[in-house]
């Protein structure tokens, strides 16, 4: 069978930890090195780089005794950032949910993703028009409520380094500028407000969501289909309930600020 186009670019030594890892079930939690090799139809000689491997970086631990090994922490870690976005999105959907009931506005909630804002949740109007975004969508964080108020989150030495990987070094310092005055501006705000740059004539205003620790992880945004004349009339009525909702969230998540 002819292999596809993308193929090529697969890493096989990767793919081969991936398969060790997914070898390990609740009903086999334990397996040998003869038995993984048995699951992925090969020979010890060539699982055994691949366990070693994963074993020196604490995803597998090795039970010196029985000869078998078993998955270690370091798995956890790296499911961390996953299952930590899930319990946000359990946490606030519900909230979110009667925050567009009772605005009539779509909410959504995003976290930073390097220069993009992920969004992870999305709560539509019932209303035709209100939003074009979809879970798993990423947009420039420096273009959108969120993103905007999700920056302003991090220091000024965080902001230099995210922007001057994502740039090339001719002209760095002219265009990082704009981005730097920009944060400066938004710093501190309870919740940050424009017309989206993605779709013409939407209203968007978001604040932002902090853990038990007082970081901000995440933000959320309301918004409606609107046109410049009346787009402070129309998020000056929902920016109290947008700022309550977030502390509320962000109570849930063990925050005790205020």
């Amino acid at each position: 069978m002819e292999k596809s186009q993308e193929d090529r670019y697969i890493v096989p030594g990767l793919m081969r930890g991936l398969q060790v890892l997914r070898a390990f079930t609740p009903e086999k939690p334990n397996l040998s090195l003869t038995e993984l090799a048995e699951i992925l139809g090969t020979s010890r000689s060539a699982v055994f780089r691949t366990v070693y491997t994963l074993a020196h970086d604490g995803c597998l631990l090795h039970d010196e005794r029985n000869h078998t090994y078993t998955l270690g922490p370091a798995v956890l870690r790296l499911s961390y950032g996953y299952l930590a976005t899930r319990e946000l999105v359990d946490v606030a959907m519900p909230v979110l949910e009667g925050l567009r009931d009772k605005t009539g506005w779509s909410a959504h909630m995003g976290i930073l993703d390097g220069t993009s804002v992920l969004y992870v949740l999305r709560i539509p109007s019932f209303h035709a028009n209100t939003s074009i975004v979809h879970i798993g969508s990423r947009l420039p964080a420096r273009s959108t409520t969120m993103g905007r108020m999700l920056l302003a989150s991090l220091n000024e030495e965080d902001i230099l380094k995210l922007y001057r990987t994502d740039m090339h070094s001719t002209g760095i310092q002219h265009r990082l500028e704009p981005i730097i005055s920009q944060w400066k501006s938004d710093k501190g705000k309870k919740t940050i407000t424009h017309i989206g740059d993605f779709q013409a004539g939407i209203a968007s205003i978001a604040a932002p969501l902090y853990d038990m620790t007082g970081t901000v992880v995440a933000a959320i945004n309301l918004s409606i289909q609107a046109d410049t004349d009346n787009i402070e009339a129309l998020t000056n009525s929902v920016s109290i309930e947008i700022q309550q909702t977030a502390k509320r969230i962000s109570a849930l998540l063990g925050w005790q600020g205020q």
